[in-house]
């Protein structure tokens, strides 16, 4: 026994370095500020086991800087050093000695090897909003969350979209069509200030709307005005004319959808409508965002006109498409010299419904999709922010991009600092995530792919299985660490970490470990072989993870899916699984309870197959999660001195999952020389922390 109160409790090394002690992140228990501005101090701290280590030195700008240790604790030392800032990045890592034995840590943790570092990294001036940091976001399909005002509804054969008549689904329980995107269910804005009671009491804090402006798809990542919000899912005030009739599928001759879309007073009063919905979201404390799309707008787009849907119409100006002389000309770029009716416009991905804009060629268009990011964010509307979609492919070469998205963030928080810009993005983004561009991303490579692969053994959009990886408990913490590192402190904690969205495949749907979409499997198979168990242990691994949790709308009430367009079924209303919303209800509250798990420290602690634990800490709190995924029970070795527990420490634990359900039993634990043994049912979760009378 040692003066710690745990006998032998750390591994030390042949060499005498106890490694598993050392530490240090980005929170703001090691750098103080944890965003610094330009030109001010930070005090950067290190932990070590007691005792245990000679000397720890700051390792930044070519310098070799000695910290001092500034405090003891039962376990730890901790050194600290003050640096002063510039306006650049500032990057560092920590060199750590015991007699001759040198050994480094950077943001891949601890080694011996002198090598490139995986560098910490510091970026004065640099913040994202607090208010977003470990946020719970909700997501909505507006078409199909909830129907509040029948008299918007998208009519049968009000317009043609992709070669065929629009249509309204008849029973709001039906599954979507395979080729779905001309199919309307009547959700609307309405419909959200009549659930926003649900939402609040779910625990919800921001609400994510997939996008509301003008569009002919149900999805609207065709947008066809930027300065509206789409009457269908707003109001119609005054309409007139007739819908297309079976011999006549011109959209020039639909009438009552030129009106719907086209009329001012539709339009004022949808953005009026709008205003209504913030301005109650934020009475309830409560924030939202919505999706910008910017990389291409649609083919019924006023600029371009495709469609001739304003062609007619004297408040507007000629599209594009209709002449060379239009003034939204240089908006795109056309192959050919072929007017009236142009239709060799570039497409995204060739897509001729997605014409690419060409901010290149037209400051105008620069400058006016930047006036509409700012618009939004600003009175009367005051939103919360923008999800960027597909933002990397915006432009036509990296420099572009990279310029309009800092125009874009300074333009942004200029008329709205606490707005967050969030990116959809698959793959490295740390390009974008230098402190000028991107606040943070979608996060599908440090959470939705890593859990669905320990979780399923399937990807995403269950296109493709690899049985070999699901329980891997290696693979996932390298698979973490690795996309982990790449994002700063505080883009990490705002990261959207989603289990399922409108692009992938329910993840209840993937628990049955099935490649399929609806087009081979047909919708019921979205059901079939499903493990609600797996779900309520994806659930708690969602709400202990560092970033901010994001719930798809109807995952909680337990929808199944394929990916688009079976993804987009409508919420069951009066058929909800009430018990998966109760756990959500749980652990969100879990999730809010502990500053620990908004934006506290995150520790690796023990993995084997099909079973892992970690843990979410702060000078306060110690949070130990740990994820039975195997057919029958587990014991395991939980090595949770590395949060800082002891031995006086009580334990209790906050809930646990199982194939039957869930349990908040306050089940009391010690833990003995620094250790936390238990016995874990299968495919099960439980969260325990330190109990603080």
């Amino acid at each position: 026994m040692n003066d710690t109160g745990i006998s032998n409790p750390m591994q030390i090394n042949a060499n005498g370095i106890n490694d598993k002690a050392l530490f240090c992140d980005g929170t703001k228990e090691y750098v103080i500020p944890c965003e610094p501005k330009e030109n001010e101090t930070v005090k950067l701290r290190f932990r070590t086991a007691k005792d245990n280590i000679d000397q720890v030195y700051l390792i930044a700008n070519n310098q070799k800087l000695l910290m001092n240790k500034i405090e003891t604790d039962f376990l730890f030392d901790y050194y600290e050093i003050s640096f002063l800032l510039n306006n650049s990045p500032f990057m560092y890592y920590f060199q750590a000695t015991l007699g001759q034995t040198n050994c480094f840590y950077d943001r891949f943790g601890f080694t011996y090897e002198e090598k490139e570092p995986n560098y910490f990294r510091i970026v004065p001036g640099f913040s994202t909003p607090d208010w977003a940091k470990g946020a719970v976001f909700y997501q909505i399909f507006v078409d199909r969350f909830c129907n509040g005002d029948i008299t918007n509804d998208v009519i049968d054969n009000e317009y043609c979209y992709l070669k065929g008549r629009v249509t309204k689904a008849e029973d709001w329980y039906q599954n979507p069509a395979t080729i779905g995107v001309r199919e309307f269910y009547g959700g609307d804005l309405r419909g959200v200030i009549k659930k926003l009671d649900y939402l609040q009491g779910l625990g919800v804090e921001v609400i994510y709307l997939n996008p509301t402006f003008v569009s002919p798809s149900n999805h609207k990542y065709d947008i066809q005005d930027y300065d509206y919000v789409d009457p269908h899912f707003g109001i119609i005030q005054k309409e007139e004319g007739e819908v297309l009739t079976e011999e006549n599928q011109e959209n020039c001759s639909a009438k009552k959808y030129i009106s719907r879309v086209a009329k001012k007073e539709n339009l004022e009063a949808s953005n009026q409508l709008f205003i209504e919905l913030v301005q109650e979201i934020h009475n309830r404390g409560m924030r939202i965002i919505l999706d910008g799309v910017f990389n291409h707008c649609g083919s019924f787009n006023k600029w371009m006109d495709r469609e001739r849907i304003y062609e007619g119409e004297d408040d507007y100006a000629k599209g594009a498409y209709i002449e060379k002389e239009s003034p939204y000309h240089t908006f795109f770029d056309f192959a050919k010299e072929e007017w009236p009716y142009n239709s060799s416009y570039e497409g995204w991905w060739g897509h001729e419904t997605l014409p690419k804009l060409n901010y290149e060629a037209s400051p105008k268009l620069y400058e006016y999709i930047l006036q509409i990011a700012a618009k939004w964010v600003a009175p009367p509307f005051l939103v919360d922010g923008w999800r960027l979609d597909v933002a990397a492919d915006l432009g036509h070469s990296e420099e572009f991009n990279h310029r309009f998205w800092q125009d874009f963030r300074r333009i942004v928080k200029e008329a709205n600092p606490e707005a967050i810009i969030l990116a959809e993005h698959y793959g490295d983004p740390s390009s974008w995530l230098k402190g000028n561009e991107w606040d943070t991303v979608m996060n599908y490579d440090a959470f939705m792919e890593p859990i669905t692969w320990f979780l399923t053994g399937l990807e995403k959009h269950s296109d493709e299985a690899i049985a070999q990886r699901e329980g891997q408990a290696e693979f996932f913490f390298e698979m973490m660490k690795k996309n982990m590192t790449r994002f700063g402190t505080s883009s990490l904690f705002t990261a959207m970490n989603e289990l399922s969205n409108h692009d992938h495949s329910r993840f209840l749907t993937r628990t049955n470990r099935k490649v399929g979409r609806v087009q081979t499997m047909g919708s019921e198979a979205a059901s079939i072989g499903i493990n609600k168990a797996i779900l309520r242990e994806a659930v708690v691994m969602q709400m202990t993870w560092p970033g901010a949790p994001t719930i798809y709308y109807g995952d909680e009430a337990g929808v199944c899916g394929w990916t688009d367009p079976d993804n987009r079924r409508t919420y069951p209303w009066g058929r909800e699984d009430h018990d998966l919303i109760q756990l959500h209800k749980e652990l969100i509250r879990i999730h809010k309870d502990y500053e620990a798990l908004r934006i506290g420290s995150t520790l690796f602690l023990t993995g084997a197959p099909g079973l892992i634990s970690y843990g979410r800490f702060d000078r306060k709190d110690k949070v130990i999660v740990a994820v039975n995924h195997n057919p029958e029970s587990k014991d395991i070795i939980i090595p949770v001195w590395e949060l800082g527990i002891t031995k006086e420490d009580r334990l209790v634990q906050l809930i646990q999952t199982s194939e039957e359900g869930f349990n908040l039993e306050a089940k009391m634990f010690q833990a003995e020389d620094g250790i936390l043994k238990l016995t874990l049912s299968p495919f099960s979760a439980v969260i325990i922390k330190n109990f603080v009378g």
